[in-house]
């Protein structure tokens, strides 16, 4: 298996750009009992029926399609909720580079689990800066934001 900027981040959690069809025979064998995918399906290199691929495996398929010219704090709510609920399951989390799913780990780490901003940031820097991106850099603070405003 050769995924672009893949990443395991735990025992229970592996993020990556997008993986080939025959790439889910892999993740099922591993024991991932779900992925979630925040690519749209116009993203270079998506595939079409990539839902039937991963529940014909017997895994879970959730998709969140971010648009990446505009993230959306409700759908990092949804991915959060997601991770919470997932939390002793072990989940697949891509998108077209693993950007934006960096990105949203990121967030996770640091607002629902409270890790310090070195630590949250580890994975996503080594892939990318979202600063340098002014959708990604909103967003970032939005959901900043978000959190402060429900403490």
């Amino acid at each position: 298996m050769n995924i672009i900027n893949f990443a395991q981040l735990s025992d229970t959690l592996s993020t990556s750009g997008q993986p080939a069809a025959a790439d889910f025979q892999s993740i099922a064998g591993q024991g991932f009992g779900t992925v979630i995918n925040l690519a749209l399906p116009s993203s270079d290199h998506a595939l079409p029926d990539e839902g039937a691929i991963v529940t014909g495996l017997g895994m879970n398929y959730v998709h969140i399609p971010v648009r990446w010219e505009a993230p959306r704090v409700d759908q990092f709510q949804r991915f959060a909720g997601l991770l919470r609920q997932l939390d002793n399951e072990k989940v697949w989390v891509h998108c077209a580079l693993n950007m934006r799913v960096s990105c949203f780990v990121y967030l996770y780490r640091r607002h629902e689990l409270g890790w310090a901003e070195a630590d949250a940031r580890r994975h996503m820097d080594a892939i990318w800066d979202p600063r340098n991106y002014p959708a990604w850099a909103e967003f970032v603070d939005n959901v900043a934001a978000d959190y402060s405003a429900r403490r």
